[in-house]
This record gives structure tokens, C-alpha cells and sequence, in this order.
């Protein structure tokens, strides 16, 4: 049972963040705002809504290790299977935008951060508090050197569709409800299941919940793909992996502070940490392809081989 309610929040908890983002969507547009400001906000923070709702529950019932563990367990997937499957499937990947120039230290310094504040055991709630103003630091960013960007990640369609307080509350209500209902239940079945396998809560949101709450990065990144949109698709990624390590990792230590076992957790930790190096690597000598795609998918199967080894 514990396995339907985990597929069943789960896809609540991802059907309502589309909600949120839709409905957040319009109201920006009835408003006139601007696309770009509108994509630093609301779908750089709407991309990652689902990994904030697991951790902050996660955090909020003192299961460090599923909180923690969501958020190293999201880039890893964001990197090794979104990129990976996209790199392979993609002939030629030419993005107009210098990867490595402008977004190189967004997406190397989070993770390098985490590694210092964690050293001690704990992400306090300062250290929590600081995470979040980085992320608004992330967004000052985003508005002054990425608009072109961000625009590319609107729903234009939405701006012809007619506008309508009433459904648009009704439905960012449901979005929102949905949210909070599935990251809850979320969090609760996958303690579960990890409870009747015999293994950590760190592996199973490892692999249940952060693949989960990766699925949003996998649709658009493929949806990209189609329209040979390289830049969409990378920028995607970077965002989506500083949203966790800062606003997600963030806000969930506010709310309690957060337990980190490196020693216990290594591996996983290190593999996070190659892979963005690997990304940075890969963005300096743009080496989008499908040898990286594959080498990418190899470093998913270590994590998985590793992890598989604690059932």
C-alpha cells in the first residue's frame, strides 16, 4: 500500500507545481509583467517547488537524511540521467549562450558551500538563511545577464488565454493543495518503504524521491530537445541544481536544522559533487554530445549499483 500512496503523492505533488506555475503564469501576464522577470521567478522557482515541499515536510518531521538526500539525489539525476538521456538522444547541441563564461560559478560554488556548512554535521539555520539570500543573489543574476534565457522558458500560450480571477484561484488553490497533500504523503511513504526494506532514509530519498521530484526537469529538458534548444535545456539544469542547493536546502533548514553524515553518505556526496565539476568541464569545452551523454549514464549506473548494494 505504502508503494501506491508514494506514486500517487508523487504525481500530486508534480501535477500541482504545473498548477502553481500555470496560474502564477497568467497572473503575471494579466499584470503585464515582463517575460523574463516572470521566468526568473516563477518557473526558476516553480521547476524546483517539488524537491522545497519533500524537504521542508521531510525537515519539518526531523528526517534529515530524506531532506538532505532529495536535494543531492535531484542533481545528481538532473546531471546524469536528464542531461545524459538528452546529450545521447541529441545529434549536435550548439547553445548561443557561454555556458561556461556566465553560469559556471552558479553551478560549482552551491555545492562547494554545502561541503563547507555540512563539515561540522549540521546545516544550521543561519547557515539555512544565508543559503536563501544566495538564492536571491541567483535571481539579481538571472534578471541582469539571462533574460534571453528565461523568456524561452514562458508559456506564451497562456498569454491568449482569457483571464479569470475565479478559476485562477481555484485552480492555485488546488495547486497548492496538491502540493502540500503529496509532499506529506511523500514523505511518509517513503519512510515506509524505507522502514520495510531495512534501509536508510538516505537511500530512498536518494533514489524514489529525488528521481520523482526530478521528473518536471526531465519533460522540459526532453520537450527542449525537440526543438534543438540547447540553451534551454542546460540553463534548465544549472537553475534547477542552485534552487536546491540553496532555496531548497535552505528553507528546509529554517525550518529545522539539518543533520549531514559525510562519512556515512561519501559517496553520494562526491558523485553530486564530479558530476557538477564534470558539467562545468563539459560547458568550457562544450562538449555536448553523445559521448558525454554516455558517460554520463555510466556515472547514474555507479550511483545506482552503490546504492542497490544497501537493500
Amino acid at each position: 500500500m505504502d508503494y501506491i500512496i508514494f506514486i500517487v503523492s508523487m504525481a500530486a505533488l508534480i501535477k500541482g507545481a504545473d498548477f502553481v506555475i500555470d496560474e502564477s503564469e497568467k497572473i503575471a501576464f494579466h499584470y503585464n509583467i515582463s517575460s523574463f522577470v516572470i521566468g526568473a521567478t516563477v518557473v526558476a522557482m516553480g521547476t524546483s517547488l517539488p524537491e522545497m515541499a519533500a524537504s521542508i515536510f521531510a525537515s519539518m518531521q526531523h528526517k534529515s537524511d530524506l531532506a538532505v538526500a532529495n536535494v543531492i539525489g535531484s542533481n545528481i539525476f538532473n546531471i546524469a540521467l536528464v542531461l545524459g538521456i538528452v546529450f545521447f538522444m541529441a545529434k549536435k547541441m550548439v547553445p548561443v549562450r557561454d555556458m561556461f563564461a556566465d553560469d559556471s560559478a552558479w553551478a560549482l560554488f552551491p555545492i562547494l558551500i554545502f561541503l563547507v556548512v555540512g563539515f561540522d554535521g549540521e546545516i544550521s539555520r543561519f547557515e539555512g538563511f544565508i543559503y536563501v539570500l544566495m538564492m536571491g543573489a541567483y535571481l539579481m543574476f538571472l534578471f541582469n545577464n539571462a533574460s534571453d534565457l528565461l523568456t524561452q522558458e514562458i508559456d506564451e500560450n497562456l498569454v491568449t488565454e482569457s483571464f479569470d480571477w475565479k478559476s485562477t484561484v481555484l485552480w492555485l488553490g488546488m495547486g497548492f493543495v496538491l502540493v502540500i497533500g503529496g509532499a506529506n504523503f511523500t514523505v511518509d511513504s517513503a519512510s515506509s518503504i524505507a522502514r520495510s526494506f531495512g534501509v536508510s532514509e538516505w537511500i530512498i530519498g536518494l533514489l524514489l524521491v529525488a528521481f520523482g521530484t526530478s521528473l518536471p526537469e526531465l519533460v522540459v529538458s526532453l520537450q527542449a530537445a525537440k526543438k534543438k534548444n540547447a540553451d534551454m535545456i542546460i540553463g534548465n539544469i544549472i537553475g534547477s541544481n542552485v534552487a536546491n542547493f540553496t532555496v531548497v536546502l535552505g528553507t528546509a533548514a529554517m525550518v529545522n536544522p539539518l543533520k549531514v553524515d559525510f562519512s556515512a553518505n561519501a559517496f553520494d556526496i562526491m558523485t553530486a559533487l564530479i558530476l557538477t565539476v564534470m558539467l562545468v568541464f563539459v560547458s568550457a569545452n562544450r562538449l555536448y554530445n553523445r559521448s558525454t551523454g554516455i558517460v554520463f549514464l555510466l556515472m547514474l549506473l555507479l550511483v545506482l549499483n552503490n546504492s542497490f548494494q544497501s537493500f
